[in-house]
């Protein structure tokens, strides 16, 4: 098995064939390595686009922009209108296909514009084996993944980037708020708020790793186990709150924080 430095320098040859490229730039613990690496490699010809919209914190865009330019790069933010698809917002289990593809049509577009031949996403080796409907969006739009393609796994990518200094390698995953919705419950505005505002009350309280699960009326909040007792010392006020911004029951899931957890059902 090959060792992360390796992959890295696979991962270095990949981009140097490339020539120049647009990343999908989140911010999160891929994009964020995968646009440092490639900035040291085609340093200008890299630019690092990130898409703005309810589906995504806005405090996540702009620890974006800072990460960009603590890089070096050119970063741009354009909005997109996933809202607008009715097949994004009637939530199927592919609703991540009908996202990517409004994103990838909007990089490719500003790659075209810039003279740039590639289009990235920040698909890590481990994707592979997750449900991720994004990931065909990406192959038939002919968009790159060049740390899959080096079998960078996230364990990989957190090593390396703490090795190079780069500030989210112990960063926690942040995917968009319609992931907080089971499959088939329409995705709303007025339903994103209420999940971005349950969750920023309760990050403020100290929980990094947490969801509200959006289930109609109840809110199923999901956290380390080790927060429980924060949880449970302030259920009340939590309570309160929660209910102030629309729910009617606030849960806490005894089985903790588990990514992709609405996929259980599928």
């Amino acid at each position: 098995m090959k060792s992360a430095a390796a992959k890295l320098k696979d991962l270095k040859d990949i981009l140097h064939g490339y020539g120049g490229a647009v990343i999908a730039f989140s911010g999160g613990v891929d994009s964020t390595f995968l646009a440092s690496v490639a900035y040291e490699v085609l340093g200008e010809r890299v630019m690092a686009v990130t898409a703005s919209s309810e589906t995504y914190p806005e405090h996540e865009i702009k620890a974006a922009g800072r990460l960009a330019e603590k890089i070096g790069l050119f970063h741009m933010i354009i909005h997109t209108e996933e809202l607008a698809d009715g097949k994004f917002t009637a939530n199927p289990p592919q609703r991540c296909y009908f996202c990517k593809k409004e994103l990838f049509t909007k990089l490719w577009q500003i790659g075209e514009k810039h003279g740039l031949p590639q289009v990235l996403d920040g698909s890590n080796f481990d994707d592979r084996l997750d449900f991720r409907p994004g990931m065909q969006a990406a192959k038939e739009m002919g968009i790159k993944s060049p740390l899959l393609e080096a079998e960078l796994t996230k364990d990989d990518i957190r090593e390396l980037s703490r090795e190079m200094g780069i500030p989210t390698w112990n960063k926690p995953s942040l995917p968009c708020l319609a992931s907080r919705f089971p499959y088939k419950e329409e995705i709303t505005r007025e339903k994103l708020a209420m999940v971005k505002e349950a969750e920023e009350y309760l990050r403020a309280m100290g929980l990094d790793i947490l969801r509200v699960r959006h289930h109609g009326n109840l809110a199923r909040i999901e956290a380390d186990p080790k927060d429980f007792q924060i949880i449970l010392g302030a259920a009340e006020k939590i309570s309160i709150k929660l209910k102030q911004i629309g729910y009617n029951y606030v849960t806490l899931d005894l089985q903790g924080f588990r990514s992709g957890s609405l996929n259980e059902v599928i």
